[in-house]
């Protein structure tokens, strides 16, 4: 850490009234822009705790790969919905829509406010507006997993690409888990998946301040490349070898762990695997500016415009008669 930021917003009280509408605090943004130092920030100021969004971060055993708020970091201020699950588990956001608005429900009986924070679109979606029940078909999903083994990848994503374009467009086509997912839904409604993810607004018993984080191309891109280096450097390797048992896990099917498996099998160095690594989570990071760009009711500020994120806190809290609390974010790269 390299400085501290500081900017005035009031004594806030932690409990609220009995009419009063609560309010939760989303930060959205790609990978590696900053969202955790901020949601800490903001969850320090308005003393409360935060839910993460982000449907890789919900395994254990994954704390390198998947950038995990680090212990220092969940001491500061509690996460929620962080390290839980083994890897073999299935979780989807449907289920995290009912797990996290179960937890608000519980906080929000007495306090006034919570962070939601997360760089999974759909995580995020599914606590605000909700999701439209998605088919499922067995028979489907068994055909396509057995066209995946005699036909390979890439022919599902093709016709993904021409059933739903918009999904094909957003999501990680070199997921086949994933892919066989949208093509079933696709293949059973008749209708696109991206259908499903869009028309369902449920009205929430609070108020949301949506606030996201963007950088540069160039600014985003150096840190990612940053942020893998020093994920080779305090133990990656080591962190998929422990994880090989559970490779065919759908949670290790993701940007940080599937690039292994060509070094695994004596093709490439571990430089190699590296800059793959960089290549596919700077791509995974335009896939999230794509979905986040669509979200209505943003405001979008650079993680170093404290002042003008703390003035839109400031706003909120005003309009509620909320007194002023002092937010300080400790500047790291």
């Amino acid at each position: 850490m390299d400085g501290t930021h500081a900017a005035q917003l009031s004594p806030l009280s932690e409990h609220r009234g009995q009419q009063e509408r609560p309010l939760l605090v989303v930060v959205i943004g790609p990978t590696a822009v900053g969202k955790t130092e901020l949601a800490i920030a903001i969850a320090k100021a308005l003393h409360c705790e935060i839910l993460n969004a982000d449907s890789r971060q919900v395994y254990r055993g994954m704390p390198i790969g998947t950038a995990q708020p680090t212990a220092a970091e969940r001491a500061a201020v509690p996460h929620h919905f962080v390290d839980f699950l083994e890897p073999d588990a299935r979780y989807s956001a449907g289920q995290f829509e009912g797990d996290a608005l179960a937890w608000l429900e519980q906080w929000f009986a007495h306090r006034k406010c919570a962070v939601l924070s997360g760089g999974s679109g759909l995580y995020v979606k599914a606590v605000l507006d909700g999701l439209d029940p998605v088919p499922a078909d067995l028979a489907i999903r068994t055909e396509l997993n057995a066209r995946l083994e005699a036909e390979g990848l890439e022919v599902l994503v093709e016709e993904l690409t021409r059933l739903d374009p918009t999904h094909a467009a957003a999501m990680d086509l070199q997921n086949p888990q994933r892919v066989v997912r949208a093509l079933e839904v696709c293949l059973a409604s008749g209708k696109p998946f991206s259908s499903f993810h869009s028309s369902t607004t449920t009205r929430r018993p609070f108020d949301a301040l949506i606030i996201g984080l963007k950088r540069e191309r160039a600014e985003l891109i150096d840190r990612i490349n940053r942020r893998v280096d020093r994920m080779m450097e305090t133990g990656l390797k080591a962190e998929v070898e422990a994880l090989r048992p559970h490779w065919s896990a759908n949670a290790l099917q993701t940007v940080g762990y599937r690039e292994w498996s060509a070094f695994f099998e004596g093709e490439w160095s571990e430089a190699q695997v590296a800059e793959e690594i960089k290549l596919r989570t700077r791509q995974f990071a335009k896939r999230q500016m794509t979905w986040f760009q669509k979200m209505e009711g943003v405001q979008w500020f650079h993680p170093e415009q404290l002042e003008n994120i703390a003035e839109a806190l400031r706003v909120e809290c005003a309009n509620r008669g909320w007194g002023p609390v002092q937010l300080t974010q400790e500047h790291g790269e």
